[in-house]
Parts: structure tokens; C-alpha cells; sequence
């Protein structure tokens, strides 16, 4: 589904073998965990998460501690904070991940894509943007495809997941914007950034994953702050979890706080 005004992809036609390549096995969730009732078993969904701007060393390090110590999938961190993660992340099986445009998604597509190409340079496997929102309210599709385009494009044959922000769209948005998502083949769609108004909602992901079908992934980030929370994502269709709660929600805590 390719929404009116927005250009056809003859520029980039990637195979699905090719987009098959860019992720890791999305691991398989019991039903036991879809209920709720083991949280241990959403830790290779999990991006564990320190996005917060003034984040320190000592705090990333914490972060990329307790990542090892409970098997994340994941550490996702601001771009300037990728190389020391990665150091961090060393010999374990934890990915370093980094934010692209973020929070605001306000940038200039080469912008991004420079910034992208730099996080890779610096240890990223994975890269989460923030889409222009400001493209998508004007009916700018073109925009927000090329937008979305340059940074899979420099990332490739790395993933991309575009943040949509959905607190701030209206349903006809969010369709459109998965649909332009899978047009530049980005492997994911993801909620939120956590720096908005709200965080990921059973009905937005559920949205989500019944637009992008079951070819990409679905990240439901912000307010996942224990494993109910983790189940009730999954079940509408989720396949990674993006929190800085992740140790409440593997360990049977419920976390205070938005993200």
C-alpha cells in the first residue's frame, strides 16, 4: 500500500531475502510469557533503554551491566553514547543500538542519514529514527518517504525501526506512515520515543502490526513497565519491547516513570 503522492521504489528494490538478512531470529515468546507469568522470557525482546540527554558513563555502563546480566536483546542509547556502549557490550551477545534524529525526527533526510552512517562507524547493529512528523502533517509524503529512505539506505544491510510517535497522529496518519515504512523497507515500526505525550498503547500496536502485516517488526516502546505490560504488547503483535523498565519486567517488579 503506497499512499497518493508518494514516489514507487524502482531506486531501491531489495528483495525480501535481503530484508530477511538484516535481523536476527525475532526469539519466540511461550505462551506461558504471553500471559504474563514469566517475565524471564521477554529478555531477548527487550531494547534496554537510557535515552535521557544528561545520562552518564557510570549510568550507560549500569545499563549495559545489567543488559549482560539478564540477556537483553539490546542496549539503545543516543548516537554520541554508541562507541562507549559497545565497548561496554564486548563479548556478549547484546547488541549496541542507537537513536537517529532523536527525539524530534526535525532533521534534514541527509542529516539523518550522516548521523546514522556515524552510529554504524561507531559499533550500532540497529538504528531507530525518528520519522519527520512535521512531513507527515503537511501531507508531504514524498518528503517522509525519502525521509525514511536515506537512513535505511546508509544503514543497509544493518536494521532500521522508524519511530512514529503515535501520541501525536491520528489513525489515517499512523496507517499512512506504516505503509510509507514498509515502502522504503525499514525492518520495524515502533511507537514512540518516550519523550512525548504518550508511550505504546495495545491499540496502536495491534494498528500497526495489521497495516505492516507480518513481513516487518513491531516495537512497542514507552510505558512497558512490567510483564503484564510486556504480554499485553506481545499479544497485540509486538515482536521487540523497547524500556528502561526492563529489569522490573524480568524480574517481577512494576517500575515507576514513562519509559
Amino acid at each position: 500500500m503506497t499512499p497518493e503522492g508518494a514516489p514507487k521504489r524502482s531506486w531501491h528494490q531489495e528483495d525480501a531475502a535481503l530484508r530477511s538478512r538484516r535481523q536476527r531470529p525475532t526469539p519466540k515468546v511461550s505462551p506461558a510469557a504471553s500471559s504474563g507469568s514469566d517475565g524471564k522470557q521477554y529478555a531477548k525482546l527487550i531494547d534496554h533503554t537510557l535515552l535521557k540527554p544528561e545520562a552518564s558513563e557510570e549510568q550507560l555502563a549500569k545499563v549495559c551491566q545489567e543488559a549482560r546480566d539478564h540477556g537483553f536483546y539490546s542496549v539503545c542509547v543516543n548516537s554520541c553514547n554508541v562507541r562507549f556502549v559497545a565497548k561496554q557490550l564486548e563479548g556478549c551477545d547484546t547488541l549496541p543500538i542507537a537513536v537517529v534524529g532523536f527525539p524530534l525526527g526535525a532533521q534534514r533526510p541527509d542529516a539523518k542519514a550522516y548521523e546514522a552512517r556515524q552510529a554504524i562507524r561507531d559499533g550500532a547493529q540497529e538504528i531507530d529514527m525518528v520519522v519527520n512528523l512535521g512531513a507527515l502533517k503537511s501531507k508531504n509524503y514524498t518528503l517522509v518517504l525519502e525521509d525514511i529512505q536515506a537512513v535505511v539506505d546508509a544503514s543497509a544491510p544493518l536494521p532500521v525501526k522508524v519511530i512514529l510517535e503515535t501520541a501525536q497522529l491520528n489513525e489515517e496518519e499512523k496507517v499512512i506512515v506504516c505503509a510509507l515504512t514498509s515502502a522504503a523497507k525499514a525492518a520495524f515500526v515502533k511507537t514512540s520515543t518516550g519523550f512525548s505525550t504518550g508511550g505504546a498503547t495495545v491499540d496502536d500496536v495491534s494498528l500497526m502490526r495489521r497495516i505492516v502485516g507480518m513481513e516487518m517488526g513491531v516495537k512497542a516502546s514507552g510505558g512497558v513497565r512490567n510483564a503484564a505490560d510486556a504480554a499485553a504488547m506481545v499479544a497485540a503483535g509486538a515482536t521487540r519491547l523497547g524500556c528502561s523498565s526492563s529489569v522490573a519486567v524480568v524480574t517481577g517488579g512494576t517500575a515507576t516513570g514513562s519509559y
